[in-house]
């Protein structure tokens, strides 16, 4: 008689196991990842100002290039999702990286605003697609007990990385203009290339769902904890079993009514995300603040932004995460309309509040998707979700313009931009009524 190969679910083994150093580099490198994908992706913003006085252009003409910038960003998603839930993470996060670096670099020489809003449509292609790669590669390598909390974790390197775009603004534009500002973040992603292809690793949820040989994903699991196998030992994954390409799977019974759900999400949510990154400090300007005083309040958006994704990602997985991200959109509403009527410390604490309750419940979106979609879907998941809100983002972009261009009064913009929230807000209630996927098959390969 055949005695059976031994079977490792690899999602209990994980879940079985302390969270390892080995791990821990996963993270971290994936912070890095995005920390340069902030930077470059927020740099625009701080050197606002410098262009519209360097080439006199307008804030119409500076919505453009907000918004070509934020229509690469849906594109590199829409189509890098698939692919590396095709070809891998790895090899996918490694060329969207380069991409960006290059062409940030390319963006410091444009010789016009036409140049350089072209440029900026290329910058995001790499942008989109690398940022969905890190959220799902940081997720398949955590515990279920921490995943939304390390997953949040890795992406307050997006936050840092725009906050970071603030202060090398501030001691690069006086000296060197903004050109330097751009070459700097085409350096950055450069330098973190060869550090990604030495010492990332491929998803081992990824490997095992692609049906790779025991032989490769074992090494793999040994770097985590010792794990006994060998070649006749077969992985396994209990998860939602795969049919189709990974887009159809995101429609499919289960997903279906969640997947729009979270669509709405994220289109509301980064229409503020993206309009208050590029906008805030030339709007705050706008109400009679100076540009230093501007650059400071705006960076508290990226400090609260960075404090808020800890507290919700831990708060995530101690209760529902749908109650958290709902209570907490509701709570940035509030904040955003508070914005519109305050001075002085008040206005400081009002922004910081913002960046709290929105930005971090973005990164906390981020997470809950990377846990709503199984591993043959996660990245196009993840990356159609955000696709679709870089929709909003464009909005955003363009819309900013439309307002500061149409002298509409501080408290009434601020309103306005409230209401996306409280959409959002009841869009993330809703996604905890529908069944999502429950009852996942077990996939062994």
């Amino acid at each position: 008689m055949k005695i059976p190969s031994p079977v490792i679910d690899v999602r209990a083994w994980l879940d079985a196991q302390p969270f390892s150093p080995f791990q821990w580099r996963v993270v971290f490198l994936c912070f890095c990842i995005v920390a340069v994908d902030g930077f470059d992706t927020a740099c625009v913003g701080f050197i606002a100002p410098a262009l519209m006085h360097d080439w006199h252009i307008g804030p119409s003409v500076l919505g453009s290039l907000f918004g070509a910038g934020l229509a690469g960003l849906m594109i590199g998603a829409l189509a890098f999702g698939p692919l590396a839930d095709r070809v891998g993470r790895k090899k996918t996060l490694i060329a969207t990286v380069a991409f960006f670096g290059v062409a940030s670099l390319a963006a410091a020489y444009a010789p016009s605003v036409e140049f350089l809003i072209a440029l900026r449509f290329v910058t995001g292609l790499g942008l989109g697609g690398a940022m969905p790669n890190a959220i799902a590669l940081t997720s398949e390598y955590c515990p279920e007990r921490q995943k939304s909390f390390l997953t949040t974790v890795m992406f307050c390197g997006f936050t840092m990385g725009s906050g970071l775009g603030g202060v090398v603004a501030a001691q690069l534009l006086p000296d060197h203009g903004w050109r330097s500002v751009l070459i700097f973040g085409g350096v950055l992603p450069l330098a973190l290339v060869p550090l990604l292809a030495t010492l990332l690793p491929e998803s081992v949820r990824f490997m095992v769902s692609r049906g790779f040989e025991s032989t490769r994903i074992g090494p793999l699991l040994s770097r985590i904890a010792p794990v006994q196998y060998d070649q006749n030992t077969r992985f396994s994954l209990r998860e939602a079993k795969a049919e189709g390409s990974p887009v159809r799977q995101l429609f499919a019974v289960g997903f279906r009514r969640g997947t729009l759900l979270l669509w709405s999400v994220f289109f509301m949510s980064l229409l503020i995300v993206y309009l208050m990154t590029n906008w805030l400090p030339t709007l705050i300007h706008s109400s009679g603040l100076s540009l230093a005083a501007a650059a400071r309040i705006a960076i508290l958006y990226q400090v609260g932004g960075t404090v808020g994704a800890l507290v919700i990602g831990s708060l995530m997985d101690r209760f529902p995460p749908t109650i958290v991200l709902g209570s907490a959109y509701a709570a940035g509403s509030l904040f955003l309309m508070a914005t519109g009527c305050a001075q002085g410390s008040l206005l400081a604490a009002a922004v910081t509040g913002v960046g709290f309750c929105i930005s971090g419940s973005q990164v906390g979106a981020n997470a809950f998707a990377a846990r709503y979609y199984p591993t043959a879907s996660r990245v196009t998941g993840v990356s159609w979700a955000l696709g679709v809100g870089r929709l909003g983002s464009v909005c955003g972009a363009l819309v900013g313009g439309v307002l500061l261009t149409a002298n509409i009064g501080f408290s009434l913009l601020f309103l306005i931009i409230a209401v996306p929230a409280a959409i959002a807000s009841i869009a993330i209630y809703a996604c905890g009524f529908q069944p999502g996927n429950r009852g996942a098959q077990s996939a062994v390969v």
